[in-house]
Order: structure tokens, then C-alpha cells, then sequence
């Protein structure tokens, strides 16, 4: 007998750059996912969120709120503004169960932290023993078999005690996007615009030789994270 799989299309901190989200989505229909989860932060830094979030909408992605996605709202509150009516309705987390097993999407950290995150890797992409060490002890108490996450802007999917952690990256800086097999619970990571994914991408690397910073679209003044 054939076992029925469940296949998820991972995405995150898509920062209002619209060509990696339109590659990211054709990937998920190639791969036929059934479902698509984005961990927030659509907002910030490019200027193409109206046509970021008319690509959501249309995917039918299941989309949680970033800290850059509520200091947008912040800075427009008062504006009529189809970015505003998107961003102001989602979640700051989303749980599920899929194929027996129960998921927990939220953009930093849980239970609904915008800020913060799970920082597992050092600048190189290395795994960090000392922090999945921690990171294990403080999600002992965690009641859900899957973890997805964002901000970081780190890519990863490993077991942190008895929870499977997954950051997919940011699609405008890391290159990335995944697809998670369920009950399989594995995890594929895919590479964005013919670039190489970047593991571990923070904005001290603007400054560093061989910027990956992308120049093709005008940016907003970058921030720290």
C-alpha cells in the first residue's frame, strides 16, 4: 500500500521583493505542495509589497504577521491602503495539524514574539552547540511537534529537543525557500534567482567584499534586524 504524504511550501521574510516570492511560488506548484505558509515579515526594505501580497492572496498562503509587517501598519494607520486591509488581518501565529502531526508558525519565537529568534548559526552557517543546546532546554515545554519560524534571516530544519525547528529563510536575502514532507518530516531547501543560498545573512555582510545585497530593485534604508 502506497502512504499518503502531505507536502507543505515553506516561505519567509519576503521583505516586499516580489521576483524570489514569484520563484518561490512556481517552485511550490512544480513540486506540487498542497499548502503554503509564509512566517511573516512581507513588509520592509524593497517597494514591491502591493504585488508581493496580490501573489500571496492569489497562492492562497497562509501568512503570519512580522515585526516589519506591524511597523508598517504603524507608519500607515491612517492610509486606505490594500497593503494596510492585508497586513492588518493576520495572526501573530498559526497552529495546525497536518498528517498526525501538530505545527506552530509564528515569526520570531513562541508564543507570539515578533522580535527575538531562534539564532542557531554563526556567521559562516555554522550550527552553534552552545544555543541548540539552549534552545532545546527552553522548548522542553513546547507542545507541538513542529516548529516554523522566520527573522533571523537563518536557514535551517533540525530537531531541538523533541521538536522539529524550521526557518526557511528569507526569500530576498538568504535565496531561499523549502518544502516539507509530512508524516516524512523531511525537509528539501531550495535556491532562489540562480543564487547560492546564504545560511546565515545579516546586514554587517552590506559592508563586506562581494556584497550579496541585491542593486536590481530600489530599496528602502536598511535597518537592523
Amino acid at each position: 500500500m502506497t502512504l499518503l504524504s502531505t507536502r507543505i511550501g515553506l516561505i519567509s521574510d519576503i521583505h516586499a521583493r516580489f521576483e524570489p516570492l514569484k520563484q518561490a511560488l512556481e517552485i511550490f506548484a512544480r513540486e506540487k505542495v498542497e499548502r503554503i505558509l509564509c512566517a511573516g515579515d512581507i513588509a520592509g526594505y524593497y517597494e514591491e509589497l502591493d504585488q508581493c501580497i496580490t501573489l500571496l492572496q492569489q497562492s492562497g498562503c497562509q501568512t503570519i504577521l512580522g515585526n516589519h509587517d506591524q511597523t508598517f501598519l504603524q507608519q500607515q494607520a491612517e492610509t486606505d491602503h490594500h497593503a494596510v486591509d492585508f497586513l492588518s488581518n493576520l495572526p501573530t501565529s498559526l497552529q495546525f495539524t497536518v498528517e498526525d502531526q501538530s505545527l506552530y508558525m509564528v515569526h520570531a519565537e513562541p508564543p507570539d514574539l515578533l522580535h527575538g529568534g531562534i539564532k542557531l548559526l554563526n556567521q559562516k552557517g555554522g550550527l552553534i552547540a552552545s544555543r541548540q543546546q539552549s534552545w532545546s532546554e527552553q522548548l522542553k515545554h513546547f507542545d507541538h511537534d513542529i516548529l516554523i519560524v522566520g527573522h533571523t534571516h537563518q536557514v535551517y530544519a533540525l530537531p531541538l529537543g523533541k521538536v522539529f525547528v524550521i526557518n526557511p529563510g528569507s526569500s530576498a536575502f538568504n535565496h531561499s525557500c523549502m518544502v516539507l514532507d509530512l508524516p516524512e518530516m523531511q525537509v528539501k531547501t531550495f535556491a532562489l534567482e540562480n543564487k547560492s543560498i546564504i545560511k546565515c545573512w545579516n546586514f554587517s555582510m552590506l559592508y563586506a567584499s562581494g556584497n550579496p545585497y541585491p542593486t536590481d530593485t530600489k530599496t528602502r534604508n536598511p535597518s537592523s534586524k
